[in-house]
């Protein structure tokens, strides 16, 4: 099963289906991770009753800090931005299907911190977004 699931993540890392910029955007933020140098940038399109109605991630890193970006942004178009904020880092480890040590759990997380500071409108993501 495993194997499955790293096909998935290098598909998305090679091909990813939401990769760009949204302009004219509603909200956006990035972050880097200063161990490995892993960014993303994530911006969304939301309509009048708070529902995400287009996402796009930009960046550059490891396979899976683009795969779990790709993965994350195609998993919310379509949600109110308040179930967005519920979203915890179990929700992401799901979609990677795969065990990950400390220093690639850090990498997973990045795309659902940067997400959860952009629709919480922090100036500043910080990892206690993501527990």
């Amino acid at each position: 099963m495993d194997d499955l699931y790293r096909e998935v993540i290098i598909e998305h890392y090679k091909n990813p289906g939401y990769r760009g910029h949204l302009e004219p955007h509603d909200i956006k933020f990035e972050d880097s991770n200063p161990l490995c140098g892993d960014h993303i940038e994530i911006t969304l399109r939301t309509d009048e009753s708070g529902r995400i109605t287009d996402a796009r991630f930009d960046g550059r890193g490891c396979a899976i800090s683009q795969a779990s970006a790709d993965l994350l942004v195609e998993s919310i178009i379509g949600k109110p931005v308040e179930e967005v904020k519920q979203l915890n880092k179990e929700y992401i480890l799901d979609m990677l299907g795969i065990d990950l040590g400390p220093v690639r759990l850090k990498c997973a997380l990045l795309s659902l911190k940067v997400l959860k500071a952009g629709v919480y409108g922090l100036g500043e993501a910080g990892d206690e977004l993501v527990e």
